[in-house]
């Protein structure tokens, strides 16, 4: 169906959803919407906070955080949102409706002592009550005792993660269900999924609970904090509430330590909660309320159906208004490649088949095609997202990457637009990208040997110096990752998709997105987290872990040792001098040692997270080629520090809502729970 005559029926229902009463849409639910945080002392009066739980360090303590007035070992605490909500009702006919619940939080459970595991765990609670049960520590969770355990009159049900193995866990890294019980109704050991709830090292977790009241289904998912919510949850299970918790229950957390300890952090958090309508009407009253229901509806209605109908046009009238727009624009770029006809691109990709794709990124899919009459192979990149938004990003590529002009730069042929489907045309790379060769997810499985490696990163470097000090603007990529590093027949590099990249206008040394920070994890430098904004030492840090991503074969968010980044890794080997130990082991000894050893401290460099310290792009390829030497790098990584506001192109645009990045450590225990 068209777009525009689905978005004119939604309006309809939408409309119809808030000006008809209530009764009259039987699955008609208002909601009940919050956000906490970041936290401090004015929570005191809408959260109960069950002692040893405190408010501190901009984050919900639900065990105690400081060893100077507290003791940590065999303690349990609850923090509650002191708001009670109807979760279920009782309906004629003795059926029942059931509440939905969407909860979202920042969690941060600290490993207190690098050398002792932590413990004990942490929960997300429906609880009946605002009370802490006694000698709830250690196995029990701050959820129930060695007496209540298991007693159905406890009215609770718990998502919890725990990080001590009993007898009756699985493992001590694992999510599990909770009913009235530690003893989980279900657990999902949470190492399969590259989680480790209480890392060595500070790591803050996003967690979604989403409750179907409906298909009665409850699904957790969890990821590390500023990473997309994956796809697939990792706890699923059917859960009818009623009859579990109270009718008038409580949303919280719990925690506990045992002689293993841990902090227990809660940073951010979202609350969603259905409000179940009255249901206490008797038969005449709804007999009443279906012709008051029959009487405004039918009016409204007639008029909602005039209304769609002009709607519908403007709709189409619209669309038709910014395709010309789209297509004066492109027709008008200075030095735009050639339009390709739709039908010709159709068929030198098969229509799309799936068979033909080549990869798939945040803006579109890219296929292989073969133009039928030049018999030439080319890769065609089809934009998903069929509205304005989508538009923008084709036009942002378009119009960076058609000026550009380097050896080392995938070539844009041409552009296509028809029938709202929006298409460019590149050369096509025979030896697809860097990362499926580093990673050997080719057909080959060949280790890409040192010699092409040592090119590649030179013909990067070279690329980024080009964008950045040869164009006529300062063109900053935001994207640099091995997967956007192409190879051609040869494997030379060419450096590929412009999606993010954007031209800085003359002066400007930065450039702000004012919808978070694009990009990928591991290649994003520190500084954009806090300031939102993309510079040329930004794409220099992102070089970088691309540096030490092809030297060392691992990917720069690779676990290694007691290490979470590739990066702390190879740093810990400088400073211990064995930094050649960090070279991808299925090298061998194939590979320069001189050559290997400067590219390491290069991608360290490059990876200082100070901005300033980091080398210049002008500088970096004359570091490759031996003639300027590498900066020295200290043996121990430097601690982030936040920009200094001299100017407005460092002024932080980022929110303060419970997804912002966190402030920068300091040592000791204050503040050990990392807040937003």
């Amino acid at each position: 169906m068209d777009l525009s005559i689905l978005l004119t029926i939604n309006i309809t229902i939408t409309v119809l959803y808030f000006v008809l009463p209530p009764a009259c849409l039987a699955h008609k639910l208002e909601t009940l919407d919050y956000k906490f945080g970041p936290f401090n002392s004015s929570y005191y009066t809408i959260f109960a906070v069950l002692t040893p739980a405190t408010i501190s360090n901009d984050a919900l303590q639900v065990t105690p955080d400081s060893a100077g007035n507290f003791t940590l070992s065999n303690r349990s605490g609850r923090v509650f949102f002191n708001h009670t909500f109807t979760l279920w009702e009782e309906l004629q006919g003795g059926a029942a409706r059931v509440a939905s619940f969407n909860s979202s939080f920042l969690i941060n459970v600290f490993r207190v002592s690098n050398t002792s595991g932590p413990g004990e765990g942490f929960a997300f609670l429906i609880s009946p009550d605002l009370s802490l049960p006694l000698n709830s520590e250690g196995q029990y969770l701050g959820l129930t005792n060695s007496t209540t355990d298991g007693d159905s009159s406890n009215g609770i049900v718990a998502i919890e993660l725990d990080t001590f193995k009993q007898d009756f866990d699985p493992d001590d890294n694992h999510m599990g269900l909770n009913i009235h019980s530690v003893r989980s109704n279900k657990t999902v050991s949470l190492s399969n999924f590259g989680i480790q709830i209480a890392p060595v090292g500070t790591k803050v977790y996003m967690i979604w609970v989403h409750y179907d009241g409906v298909q009665k289904v409850l699904q957790v998912y969890m990821a590390e904090r500023a990473k997309a919510k994956p796809t697939t949850p990792v706890l699923t299970a059917d859960l009818d509430l009623k009859g579990l918790v109270n009718q008038n229950s409580y949303f919280g957390f719990a925690a506990s330590t045992g002689s293993a300890i841990q902090l227990n952090c809660v940073l951010g958090w979202n609350l969603t909660v259905e409000q179940l309508p009255s249901s206490k009407n008797g038969d005449d009253d709804n007999n009443k309320l279906i012709k008051i229901c029959i009487g405004v509806g039918v009016p409204v209605f007639v008029l909602l159906l005039i209304g769609v109908v002009g709607l519908t046009y403007y709709q189409m009238k619209k669309r038709a208004d910014s395709d010309l727009k789209l297509l004066g624009a492109l027709k008008s770029l200075p030095g735009t490649p050639g339009e390709f006809r739709f039908r010709d691109l159709k068929n030198a990709t098969n229509n799309f088949d799936e068979k033909n794709k080549l990869g798939q990124g945040g803006f579109g899919v890219v296929y292989k095609g073969v133009l039928p009459n030049e018999k030439v192979p080319v890769a065609v990149k089809k934009f998903s997202r069929d509205n304005l938004k989508g538009q923008d990003d084709f036009l942002a590529e378009l119009t960076i990457i058609n000026r550009l002009r380097h050896k080392h730069l995938v070539r844009l042929l041409g552009w296509c637009h028809k029938n709202r489907t929006l298409l460019l045309v590149y050369d096509y790379m025979p030896n697809g990208s860097l990362d499926k060769h580093i990673f050997n997810e080719t057909e080959e499985k060949n280790t890409l040997e040192w010699k092409l490696r040592y090119n590649i990163i030179a013909g990067v470097a070279s690329a980024l110096q080009y964008l950045h000090n040869e164009y006529d603007q300062k063109v900053v990529h935001r994207d640099l990752k091995a997967s956007n590093i192409l190879l051609d027949s040869h494997f030379n590099a060419r450096l590929g998709d412009f999606g993010l990249a954007r031209a800085l206008d003359n002066e400007k040394t930065s450039y702000a997105e004012l919808e978070g920070v694009p990009g990928t994890m591991g290649y994003i430098a520190p500084e954009c987290f806090h300031t939102g904004k993309a510079t040329c030492e930004s794409d220099v840090y992102g070089f970088g872990a691309v540096v030490l991503e092809v030297v060392c074969g691992q990917r720069p968010w690779t676990k290694i040792a007691d290490f979470q980044f590739l990066v702390d890794w190879v740093w810990w080997l400088h400073r211990e001098g064995r930094l050649l130990e960090a070279v991808d082991e299925r090298l061998g000894n194939d590979y320069v040692v001189e050559e290997a050893q400067r590219l390491l401290l290069l991608g360290l460099a490059c990876s200082h997270p100070i901005a300033s310290e980091r080398p210049k792009t002008q500088d970096i390829f004359q570091m490759i080629s031996g003639s300027v030497a590498v900066p020295r790098v200290p043996p121990f990584k430097p601690a982030f520090v936040w920009p200094s506001a001299t100017g407005p192109d460092i002024t932080s645009n980022s929110s303060r809502d419970i997804t912002a990045n966190s402030t920068p450590m300091t040592s000791g225990w204050t503040p050990q729970c990392v807040s937003s």
